[in-house]
């Protein structure tokens, strides 16, 4: 019985992408953090919920744009003699946190417009519409920031998808103080405050299931295990398999493990090279860990599993 491992010799170019990643998101941590304090203020000067509520995911931003950073120190830490897969799952959790943090703050503002539609307020629409407009541009600004490594990290697209939907927010935001300036209908200002909230929620859905099923050990997203394993069966010299395992420490770290019966006569190195390959190059499965067996050791197995 032998095993085999492999690792991609990826290191360096993930080192990069950390750098580019921690500085663009540093530079949109500055900007956002920013316009939240002057968001803030305008939301309580103008008596905008709809400007609160853009706030808050405006502060999630902030949040997000924080623990991503952290994600990306702390997860390029090496791993040690406590942390063998490293510190690479701290991004899930983070996201995931973030998530949850969304969550919350849709809650607390459909509370708060239900009780401003039995007590409506006078809104300043005017401001309201000023702030707004400044923040379309943050997030603009911001979004361009974030784009490049949106699809490379977890955290940097909960960012991205926070930053857009605070976008889609900021718009809102704008058209309601438009209505409000021409009609004074001031109900219109905690209707957008629940919309935005609506409009976010769909997505942190996915971020939280997604980071879920990476927590639960789950097969990553757009990889299928029936495949996986027919591939595997089809390598030249399997004859069976057994044991197979694809989980992933962060979205673009995927690991299997695998028992492979070798037929008879089968070269173990060769067979067991040519799954990696397969691995590595059919499904972009760098690690990998492959034990072999033989037809008999099989046999035995099976024997001991149903005397």
């Amino acid at each position: 019985m032998s095993a085999g491992h492999a690792h991609g010799a990826e290191g360096h170019s993930h080192d990069h992408t950390a750098g580019a990643n921690a500085k663009m998101l540093g530079w949109a941590l500055a900007l956002t953090a920013t316009y939240l304090v002057a968001e803030v203020i305008g939301g309580f000067v103008f008596n905008s919920l709809a400007l609160l509520s853009d706030a808050a995911h405006m502060m999630t931003d902030v949040a997000a744009l924080v623990i991503a950073l952290m994600a990306i120190k702390v997860g390029s830490k090496s791993a040690d003699d406590k942390r063998t897969f490293g510190y690479r799952r701290f991004e899930i959790l983070a996201a995931a946190f973030n998530a949850v943090l969304l969550f919350a703050i849709a809650i607390y503002v459909l509370v708060e417009a239900i009780k401003r539609f039995n007590s409506p307020q006078e809104v300043q629409s005017w401001g309201m519409m000023i702030v707004a407009a400044i923040g379309l541009a943050v997030n603009l600004l911001s979004m361009r920031l974030l784009t490049a490594g949106k699809d490379a990290s977890f955290n940097v697209k909960g960012a991205y998808l926070e930053v857009w939907a605070d976008m889609i927010g900021s718009v809102g935001v704008i058209l309601g103080a438009v209505v409000i300036r021409f009609t004074g209908w001031t109900w219109i200002d905690p209707i957008v405050a629940v919309a935005i909230g609506l409009w976010v929620l769909p997505r942190t859905w996915v971020l939280l299931k997604d980071t879920t099923n990476v927590l639960l050990e789950g097969v990553p997203g757009g990889l299928k295990l029936g495949e996986l394993r027919m591939a595997i069966a089809k390598v030249p010299g399997v004859a069976d398999l057994h044991d197979l395992h694809v989980w992933s420490m962060s979205n673009d770290d995927v690991s299997c493990t695998v028992h492979v019966v070798l037929e008879d006569g089968a070269d173990v190195d060769g067979t067991r090279s040519a799954v990696q390959a397969v691995l590595r190059t059919k499904y972009e499965i760098e690690h990998s860990t492959i034990q072999t067996e033989g037809p008999q050791q099989q046999c035995e197995a099976d024997e001991h599993l149903h005397p």
